[in-house]
């Protein structure tokens, strides 16, 4: 087998990015250090791979971003497009480019990220969550990529991630349903394998449950994550229930609840006397809504702009772990909820 960084790097007792930076000549790294390392080279004949060292130079200036640009994903994921308008934003203000790279056609998740990692094309990477798995982890973590992940990965690992608290988000609702004095309560969510809805779930479910108020299965619906599949769910768990409907529901998002008001309008219920609504989002249909919703609001733009940062604070310390939830989320009241005085 070749001889590897890893080789290289447990002969000498240093780290993988301690030898990444004697293999660049970095100032920081002390003369005895660099020597130590150094000498396990040559005695394990180590020949460094020349794009993984291009990698660690941050030669290209450029930074690829990982995410699914395949046709309709403006609308299944609408802040994909603010975060990276405040990475491209952090980035360009750095002197730095940024690629976008799809991830819709892969084979297989990771598939065009570990292209990109064997091209060697870029500084670091920044990988939508959904484009990453153990494999794809494994790979950075043994190649030491610079990266960041937009999302908390589903499964424990060594990346550098950032990500909104939505549990934290789904909790605010919660709270917010309280106040407004809505016990029995519809939660409209995406996909069942969405992680991103399941955690505004949970954390609503929680969030009602620690104020003692337990909401049942029959309470929530699932639908295809579209404005049609939130419309024909709401419409059949409300003529379900027709002889009680719910005091409110609560919307994953604004594409949602754009189907869920359909489906009032069409049952003759009225927004807030009937049913009151608050929605995860302002973005991208909250403006078309009628009455304006209330919504427990999430500033991605911000998110992708310290993502930006975080990618250039990496390249800057290879040695750097982050993983952090960075931004949180606010309340903006509507007027399809009516707080309690």
């Amino acid at each position: 087998m070749p001889i590897t960084i890893s080789d290289v790097a447990a002969e000498a007792g240093v780290s993988k990015s301690t030898v990444s930076k004697v293999l660049n000549h970095w100032s920081t790294i002390s003369p005895e250090t660099a020597a130590r390392v150094n000498a396990a080279i040559e005695k394990l004949h180590y020949i460094p791979n020349s794009r993984a060292v291009s990698f660690a130079r941050q030669a290209t200036q450029n930074i690829v971003y990982l995410t699914n640009l395949g046709k309709g994903s403006a609308y299944q994921n609408p802040h994909m497009f603010d975060i990276m308008a405040g990475v491209h934003h952090e980035l360009t203000s750095q002197n730095y480019t940024l690629t976008l790279v799809d991830t819709s056609e892969e084979t297989y998740p990771g598939e065009r990220a570990i292209q990109e990692i064997k091209r060697r094309s870029a500084d670091g990477l920044i990988i939508h969550g959904s484009a990453v798995n153990e494999e794809l982890a494994q790979h950075i973590i043994n190649e030491n990529v610079p990266h960041i992940i937009i999302g908390h990965p589903d499964f424990e690992n060594r990346l550098c991630w950032i990500d909104t608290d939505h549990a934290l988000a789904g909790e605010y609702a919660a709270a917010h349903m309280i106040d407004c004095g809505c016990l029995d309560v519809l939660f409209i969510a995406g996909r069942k394998s969405d992680t991103l809805s399941n955690q505004r779930l949970k954390g609503f479910l929680k969030g009602m449950l620690d104020h003692r108020n337990h909401i049942p299965r029959s309470r929530i619906g699932y639908t295809n994550a579209t404005r049609l599949g939130a419309y024909e769910t709401t419409l059949h768990l409300l003529r379900d229930s027709s002889d009680s409907y719910p005091q409110a529901i609560v919307c994953e998002n604004s594409t949602l609840a754009l189907g869920v008001t359909k489906a009032l309008s069409e049952l003759s219920l009225t927004v807030p006397d009937d049913i009151e609504l608050i929605t995860f989002d302002l973005y991208p249909y909250s403006g078309v809504i009628d009455p304006q919703p209330t919504a427990i609001d999430i500033n991605v733009y911000d998110m992708g702009a310290q993502a930006g940062s975080m990618i250039i604070r990496k390249l800057q310390n290879p040695d750097l772990l982050i993983q952090s939830f960075m931004t949180l989320p606010v309340l903006i009241q509507g007027k399809s909820t009516i707080p309690n005085p």
